[in-house]
C-alpha cells in the first residue's frame, strides 16, 4: 500500500492498494483498499485538541505555509501515513466488477506501513515508462494494478456522468525570500484522477455504510442550480443559438452536452464560465441533498481527517456504528451535527477566501514593477461599472473601469453577459480574449487595475438610438468606479487540495 500525493505534502492522510479479483464469479474485477489516517485514535471527542480542531474546521493552505487544523506533531508525524512507519488507519476494502460497479465493501481498523511515499509526477512517470529506483520495484506489483482498477472506475464515472468542468489550478512558486518567482498551472495527470476516483469511491462507501446503520452523519451536499440561475443560463444560451430545456430533471449530463457541443467553438471558454457560475456552492449538512456535481445520491467526506473536521466526524460515526472502538461519535455530537455542519461550512468558506486573497496579494506584489506592461487576458467578470480580466500568464485578476474604455458609454447586458458600447454596439463578452495594459498594482489590497487595449466586437446588438452621454456613471479618482475596492471577481469554487 502506498501514498500518492503532491511534491510538498507532509500530511499524508490516504494510502491506496489494488489487485485483480481472483473470484471466477467476478472476471476482470478488482479489490481496492483505501487506508485513511486514524485521527480518531489520537483526537478524542471533547478534548482540547478536538475543540480547537472544530473551531478551525480545516487546514488552510497558503503558497508559503500551511495553517493546520491539528498540531504539526499530529498532522505531519503521528497521524501522517509516512513511508515505512507503522500507523493506525481506518480502511475500506471495496470490490468492483470490470465495469467499475461496486459489489460490496467493508470498513475496518488496522495498523499499516506505507511501502512508498510517491508524488503524482513520480507515479505517472513510472506508468509512462520512466522508472526510478523507488518505482521500479513497485511497477508490476503495485502501480499497474492501481491503474487497472482506475480504468474500471473510469467506466463507471463515464456512465454516471458527473459535471465535467476540469478547470486549471494555479500554483504560485516562491523563492527563498518568500517572493513570487513565477505562477504555473501544473498539468492534470491520470495519477491525480486515480486518487480522486479512489477517494470518491471511499467517500460514497462511508455514506452508504452509515445510512445502512441508520446513523446520523454529516453529508457533503451540492444542490442543483437554482431556478433563477437556470433562467439566466437559458437566456444566455439563446444568444449563442443553444437551448436549455424548460422542463424535465436537470442533470449534469445536460451541462456536459452543452460543454461538448461548444468545446471546439470560439464560445467554449465563455460557456464554461457561465455554466460554472450557475452552480450552487457545495456545503456540509446533516440532511442528504445529494451531490449534483458528482451525480451521486449520497456522499460524505471520509478521506481527509487530518485536514477536515467533517471527515473526523464521519470517522467517529463509522467507529460507533460498526463497533470499532470506544472512541466513536458521542451522544452529544449526534445531537449537534447540523450545528457542526454549518460551522465547518463557514470555516471552509473563510479558508477559501483567505487562500484566494493571499494569492491575489502575492501576485499583485509580483506585478507591481511591471506597470505599463501589456498582457493577454480573458474577460472573467462583468459589472455595471466595468469588467474584470484574468491574465493568461499568471491567472491574476484585475479590473478595467468602464470609463476607461473607448469614448462611449458602456452598459451591462446581463442576458448576453457583455459590456456593450451604446453608440457602436461593440461589446466585451465574458470569456473574450483581450489585451490589457497594467495601470496600477496595490499589493496590500491584492488589487490590479488595467487599461483595455483591444477593440470590442460585434455580438449582434444594435446601437441604442438617441442615447445621451451625459448619464455616464460617476467615477472616482484615476478612473476607478465609485465603491471599487480593488478586489478580484471570483466565485470561490476552485478546488485546491482535492475539495469536492
Amino acid at each position: 500500500i502506498v501514498t500518492i500525493d503532491g511534491e510538498t505534502a507532509r500530511d499524508f492522510d490516504d494510502a491506496v492498494w489494488a489487485e485483480p479479483d481472483d473470484d471466477p464469479a467476478n472476471p476482470g474485477g478488482w479489490h481496492i483498499v483505501v487506508g485513511i489516517a486514524d485521527v480518531g485514535a489520537y483526537v478524542t471527542p471533547g478534548s482540547a485538541l478536538d475543540r480547537e480542531a472544530a473551531r478551525r474546521g480545516n487546514s488552510v493552505y497558503f503558497p508559503d505555509r500551511v495553517v493546520p487544523m491539528l498540531p504539526e506533531r499530529i498532522s505531519n508525524d503521528l497521524c501522517s501515513l509516512k513511508e515505512d512507519e507503522p500507523r493506525p488507519c481506518l480502511a475500506v476494502r471495496m470490490v468492483f466488477n470490470k465495469d467499475g460497479k461496486k459489489l460490496g465493501h467493508r470498513f475496518f481498523r488496522a495498523l499499516m506501513r506505507s511501502a512508498a511515499s510517491l508524488t503524482y509526477e513520480q507515479a505517472q512517470a513510472a506508468i509512462d515508462g520512466r522508472l526510478d529506483e523507488v518505482t521500479g520495484p513497485l511497477l508490476e506489483l503495485v502501480l499497474r494494478p492501481l491503474w487497472g482498477a482506475y480504468a474500471s472506475l473510469v467506466l463507471e464515472r463515464t456512465e454516471r456522468g458527473p459535471l465535467d468542468l476540469d478547470l486549471p489550478e494555479r500554483k504560485i512558486l516562491l523563492d527563498d525570500k518568500g517572493s513570487v518567482r513565477g505562477v504555473v498551472s501544473p498539468p492534470r495527470l491520470d495519477a491525480h484522477r486515480l486518487i480522486e476516483e479512489f477517494m470518491i469511491a471511499a467517500n460514497v462507501a462511508a455514506a452508504e455504510t452509515l445510512e445502512a446503520k441508520r446513523s446520523p452523519l454529516i453529508y457533503r451536499v451540492h444542490d442543483c442550480p437554482s431556478k433563477e440561475k437556470l433562467v439566466s443560463l437559458g437566456e444566455f444560451l439563446c444568444t449563442i443559438g443553444l437551448k436549455l430545456p424548460k422542463s424535465g430533471a436537470i442533470k449534469p449530463a445536460l451541462f456536459n452536452r452543452i460543454l461538448a457541443d461548444t468545446r471546439s467553438t470560439p464560445a467554449a471558454e465563455l460557456v464554461g464560465e457561465v455554466i460554472l457560475r450557475s452552480q450552487a456552492q457545495a456545503v456540509y449538512s446533516g440532511d442528504n441533498l445529494g451531490h449534483f456535481g458528482l451525480n451521486l445520491r449520497r456522499y460524505a467526506h471520509f478521506t481527509s481527517p487530518i485536514r477536515r473536521y467533517a471527515d473526523l466526524i464521519v470517522h467517529r460515526a463509522l467507529i460507533r456504528a460498526l463497533g470499532l472502538g470506544p472512541d466513536g461519535l458521542t451522544d452529544g455530537e449526534m445531537g449537534e451535527l447540523q450545528e457542526i455542519a454549518q460551522s465547518i461550512s463557514d470555516t471552509e468558506r473563510r479558508a477559501m477566501a483567505a487562500e484566494r486573497e493571499t494569492a491575489d496579494r502575492l501576485i499583485a506584489a509580483y506585478l507591481a514593477d511591471r506597470i505599463g506592461a501589456k498582457f493577454q487576458a480573458r474577460v472573467s467578470g462583468l459589472v455595471r461599472t466595468g469588467l474584470f480580466v484574468r491574465l493568461i500568464e499568471t491567472g491574476a485578476d484585475g479590473f478595467v473601469p468602464a470609463s476607461s474604455i473607448g469614448h462611449e458609454y458602456f452598459y451591462h447586458d446581463e442576458v448576453r453577459q457583455a459590456l456593450v458600447g451604446e453608440d457602436t454596439g461593440l461589446a466585451y463578452r465574458l470569456g473574450d480574449p483581450v489585451e490589457v495594459r497594467l495601470v496600477e498594482a496595490i499589493p496590500t489590497a491584492g488589487a490590479l487595475r488595467f487599461e483595455m487595449l483591444s477593440e470590442g466586437r460585434s455580438i449582434g446588438t444594435k446601437p441604442r438610438s438617441g442615447a445621451g452621454k451625459g448619464d455616464r456613471r460617476p467615477q472616482g479618482d484615476k478612473g476607478r468606479p465609485q465603491g471599487y475596492k480593488g478586489k478580484s471577481h471570483r466565485q470561490g469554487r476552485g478546488a485546491p487540495r482535492k475539495r469536492r
